[in-house]
């Protein structure tokens, strides 16, 4: 049975009054006083303010397209009903919007953080992440997270002259770590931003340590958790796992199992302990319940044999053969590679070009990046293109499987 909270009546009428009279309590950040790296361009209008153009940047970024087929769990899965990374970012900011409108926070910052903020994800998920990160580690002793690349994505490979408070939101993402409490951790100036970003290239326990600048970043944080943790549940269901569709984390049914009753409630319960306040708050019980749910669904979904078994064995080795010989095409400058021309003159001929000289950057970043923007079908078939010899054998589960 289905059970949706409601806002306390006390804080409902609290929220009315303080919209009639206008007296809500106004923790949004300032878009007059954004900062970019360039302040003499993309200056705020009346129809256009800052983290507006931040949006529209990266809406209109040549990379965003690419969220359409790349894999939020389920790889291999001839399904529309399952979902991708681009619907991901968007239900990440719709939750964000309906919590920051709640808040009187800055739903433009918080658009531009949410749409923006798996730009730089891999082909194949948090597997493909993890296989990159592998390469990266062994080759250069640097680390790879799919938040870091996002912010190197729009802020270097295609410089689009993003807001500091919308790179800041974007790298400080990351829901793999929740908590039960986010304080924002104000940065002003890009100095802080660059040292942050390179700490989390050379020590992999950074990226747990940074925390958003403004309320706006927090809010996505958060939501970012929320979005998935009902929705791969019901992907899962979709995509015929052994799931189980019962209440599994309340008795009380305060969060329960079903994506619209764990939005509902977690969104109910964060307006109620947060409006009006420096900061983003859970309860201790429902941050506990959102815990032991994310527990569950890594038990029940990420590392099932089903979704974890195909990717180790088929998809590692396939990035890992893939990188080396990319890596040997650009060192021997073979302009007829696909790391030339599908990458390399990809971005050079782009307008939004890098500030400095693209074949400067060190060859092993730059097939870093070109992994990193693959799609999960350009992945595989530029492996096959390239590898002829011994193509790559990967099931797809098609449309039809359970009519057989």
């Amino acid at each position: 049975m289905s059970k949706y909270e409601k806002l306390s009546p006390e804080l409902s009428e609290r929220i009315e009054q303080d919209i009639r009279n206008n007296t809500r309590p106004d923790f949004a950040a300032d878009s007059s006083r954004a900062v970019r790296r360039d302040n003499s361009t993309d200056r705020e209008t009346v129809w256009r303010p800052a983290y507006t153009r931040d949006t529209d940047k990266i809406l209109h970024s040549p990379y965003y397209n690419r969220y359409t087929d790349k894999t939020q769990v389920f790889s291999f899965y001839k399904n529309d009903d399952i979902t991708r990374r681009a619907l991901h970012v968007q239900l990440v900011s719709r939750i964000a919007r309906t919590i920051g409108s709640a808040l009187n926070l800055n739903l433009d910052l918080i658009e531009a953080i949410a749409l923006g903020h798996d730009i730089g994800h891999t082909p194949f998920g948090h597997a493909g992440e993890k296989y990159i990160n592998e390469i990266y580690r062994a080759e250069c002793g640097r680390f790879f997270n799919h938040n870091v690349h996002s912010v190197r994505v729009l802020d270097t490979v295609f410089n689009h002259n993003l807001t500091l408070d919308t790179l800041n939101g974007i790298i400080t993402h990351n829901g793999e770590f929740e908590m039960n409490e986010y304080r924002p951790s104000p940065m002003d100036n890009f100095v802080a931003f660059d040292d942050m970003v390179e700490s989390c290239y050379v020590d992999q326990s950074n990226i747990i340590k940074i925390i958003p600048s403004t309320l706006e970043g927090c809010v996505v944080r958060v939501s970012d958790i929320i979005a998935y943790l009902g929705k791969d549940r019901q992907d899962a269901m979709r995509a015929q796992l052994s799931y189980n569709t019962e209440p599994c984390v309340d008795e009380n049914g305060r969060i329960r199992t079903f994506n619209a009753e764990i939005i509902n409630n977690l969104e109910v319960n964060i307006i109620e302990h947060s409006y009006g306040k420096p900061y983003i708050m859970l309860d201790e019980e429902h941050y506990a319940l959102m815990r032991e749910a994310k527990r569950d669904n890594y038990a029940l979904i990420y590392n099932t044999e089903k979704v974890s078994k195909v990717l180790d064995e088929r998809v590692r080795p396939l990035m890992q053969r893939m990188y080396m010989q990319l890596l040997k095409d650009l060192k021997d400058g073979n302009k007829s590679s696909p790391i030339f021309k599908h990458h390399i003159d990809f971005i050079i001929n782009n307008h939004y070009s890098p500030r400095l000289p693209y074949l400067e950057t060190e060859p092993n970043q730059i097939v870093i990046d070109y992994m990193a923007s693959m799609t999960d079908d350009y992945c595989t078939d530029l492996y096959n293109y390239m590898f002829p010899d011994k193509p790559i054998d990967l099931h797809y589960h098609g449309y039809f499987e359970d009519l057989v």
